[in-house]
């Protein structure tokens, strides 16, 4: 006699197993991780520094520092003022607007944008832009030049910024008999002169502070800058070397920067 009685099927327990949820959680997390770390932009190696150093000794029961704007003990720095090669974010959108500005004469290395701890630079260079060895424009040249200028420092992007303006000459000694005693003399007189047209042209005056450093500070023969895709790159300062002048008009970087 045959037993026609249904067997009990085994009943499968319901949901994921316990494991699954943490296993997903760490697959998660380790993409985030490893998507971070792929192809960053060239200006991120301090961050990435930081954060790599945020995960050091990290044991199974330990997490790591908690990377947040404020003093970090550890490594003696804060995450919002980094040195000179982290990007100054709140001035992306100003640069590629001076880069596209000024695309024609940063070919023609007349107008030079570069970046460093103080912020983001606008060099004019002096051979260009001055007559002989004198703080007086060649107004033909310069003008067109200075009004964009003004137009970008009076720009939304630059609001309640502060600039200075610094003015650079090279060895050449200037005539003794002359308004320019030296070069001291000269390359603050240029500096002036630039803020002057600025200031007829619509910039508040008010946010300016203006330097002069004579032949002190050259720049050298290969000078890091952007290129008209807002990217860095290297323009040869061919024939002038240290004995470069110019006036940097400087957009500087706030403290949290």
């Amino acid at each position: 006699m045959t037993d026609d009685t249904p067997k009990r099927k085994r009943k499968c327990r319901e949901g994921l197993p316990l494991w699954m949820a943490t296993y997903g959680d760490m697959v998660t997390l380790l993409l985030c991780f490893f998507v971070l770390l792929v192809n960053p932009p060239i200006e991120e190696t301090q961050r990435l520094q930081l954060i790599m150093a945020s995960l050091n000794n990290m044991g199974v029961l330990q997490g790591g520092n908690t990377l947040e704007s404020g003093p970090l003990a550890e490594l003696g720095n804060n995450v919002m003022s980094l040195p000179s090669v982290t990007p100054l974010r709140r001035l992306d959108k100003a640069r590629q607007k001076a880069v596209n500005t000024f695309k024609t004469e940063n070919r023609r290395e007349q107008v030079i944008i570069t970046q460093d701890q103080r912020g983001l630079i606008i060099s004019l260079t002096g051979d260009f832009y001055f007559i002989g060895k004198t703080a007086n424009l060649d107004i033909q040249e310069a003008r067109p030049i200075l009004r964009r200028l003004a137009s970008l420092l009076s720009s939304p992007e630059l609001s309640n910024r502060r600039f200075r303006i610094e003015g650079h000459t090279n060895n050449t000694p200037t005539d003794p008999n002359g308004p320019y005693p030296s070069n001291w003399e000269l390359s603050i007189a240029r500096s002036v002169r630039v803020l002057h047209h600025l200031v007829n042209l619509g910039v508040s005056e008010d946010n300016f502070e203006v330097a002069g450093f004579a032949d002190k500070a050259p720049i050298p023969d290969r000078l890091l800058g952007f290129d008209k895709n807002g990217k860095m790159r290297t323009a040869p300062i061919e024939g002038r070397g240290t004995k470069a002048e110019r006036v940097d008009i400087i957009i500087l970087r706030t403290g949290h920067e």
